[in-house]
């Protein structure tokens, strides 16, 4: 009798049968691109509900804006063939080796890309998800079942309060302490551990209106809650704040939601009984703050005098920032155009890991 792997209410695939080469999981993944860039469906429209009513940070707005952004940069047949030709990808059949992925929930999908990698590696994904964005991925890896059944073989769900076990790998996401934890419990397998993370960007004062209102796109999206999301600004001394402010004023919707408007609430009330100095928008809160991480609903800031020293100021950051966005040059970073920051590129990896490369050291590995 053949062993039946089941991954859904009504399908169950005999083990012997499965087959899906590389060049199959690439075809199917760009047929979820297209999927995803058609008008939503009811399906669609009904995960992105679920969604929300159980993380009201994740609007249907931001939702979408997610699942857009995957569709365009990740899911696209012709990047991700290039893409996944620079690796030596053996054209494996069938589920290698199993990677445990353990994610975050801080913004819609943001552990896509890890499980992106795994499937296009060949390796099966066994996922640890957040409680905060239980839905999504599992929606996506079933509109793939729907298309091609042996794709249910590739990954697997936890259920909640199931521990991980019997992996070959691991790539967690947390926080610094609970990386330490992760380090603690998976340092003797081959892994990937990611901590905090922020990212910046950094003005001239010599900004057009557009590239203003573009760098609000990386402030604002998902409400600041990613880690590619800028938290902290660089500015040269004597920078007049008045005419960014009345840009940073422009987002205004941000307040109708009742959890950014009670951390905007309680952060400015924290700054007024504190006497901490500090500039308001209207809708967010700038306070001159060396530290790259800011409370949500404000941004820090910190004047430099020149590239040179700004370069120095940037070192001591290197292994806490994610990307940088602004049109300066700079010694050990690329900064992205103003408004790109939440758009990243198949090879544009969390903390600057390699993650393809490192499943596909994964084959050598006994």
């Amino acid at each position: 009798m053949l062993s039946l792997t089941c991954r859904s209410d009504y399908l169950c695939v005999p083990k012997e049968n499965i087959t899906l080469t590389l060049r199959e999981r690439i075809e199917l993944l760009a047929e979820l691109g297209h999927y995803l860039r058609e008008p939503a469906d009811a399906a669609v429209e009904a995960v992105i509900q679920q969604a929300y009513a159980a993380n009201r940070w994740f609007t249907p707005e931001n939702v979408r804006c997610a699942l857009s952004a995957i569709a365009e940069a990740f899911l696209d047949e012709e990047k991700l063939t290039k893409w996944a030709g620079r690796y030596p990808l053996p054209d494996a059949p069938h589920p290698q080796k199993t990677v445990g992925l353990i994610m975050a929930g801080n913004i819609p999908l943001v552990g896509f890309h890890d499980w992106l990698c795994t499937f296009v590696a060949g390796h099966r994904a066994v996922v640890k998800l957040s409680e905060k964005d239980r839905y999504l991925l599992p929606f996506l890896v079933h509109q793939l079942g729907r298309r091609h059944f042996e794709s249910w073989e590739y990954t697997s769900f936890l259920e909640e309060g199931e521990r991980l076990a019997d992996f070959d790998a691991v790539i967690a996401t947390g926080s610094n302490n609970t990386a330490r934890y992760f380090e603690y419990y998976f340092g003797r397998y081959p892994h990937i551990i990611r901590r905090n993370r922020n990212s910046v960007a950094v003005l001239t004062g010599y900004e057009s209106n557009d590239e203003l209102r573009a760098l609000n796109r990386d402030i604002f999206t998902y409400f600041g809650l990613g880690c590619r999301n800028v938290s902290k600004v660089y500015v040269p001394h004597g920078y007049r704040f008045d005419h960014w402010l009345a840009i940073l004023a422009e987002p205004r919707e941000v307040l109708l939601h009742d959890k950014y408007k009670n951390n905007y609430d309680y952060t400015l009330t924290l700054f007024l009984l504190n006497g901490i100095a500090h500039h308001n928008s209207g809708c967010i809160l700038l306070r001159e703050e060396r530290a790259l991480q800011a409370r949500l609903a404000s941004l820090h800031y910190e004047y430099y005098d020149d590239l040179y020293d700004l370069d120095e100021r940037l070192a001591e950051w290197k292994d806490a920032i994610q990307c940088i966005v602004g049109r300066v040059r700079l010694r050990d970073f690329r900064p992205l155009p103003f408004g790109k920051s939440q758009e990243p590129a198949l090879d544009d990896y969390a903390d600057g890991v390699d993650t393809l490369a490192f499943l596909a050291e994964l084959y050598h590995r006994q």
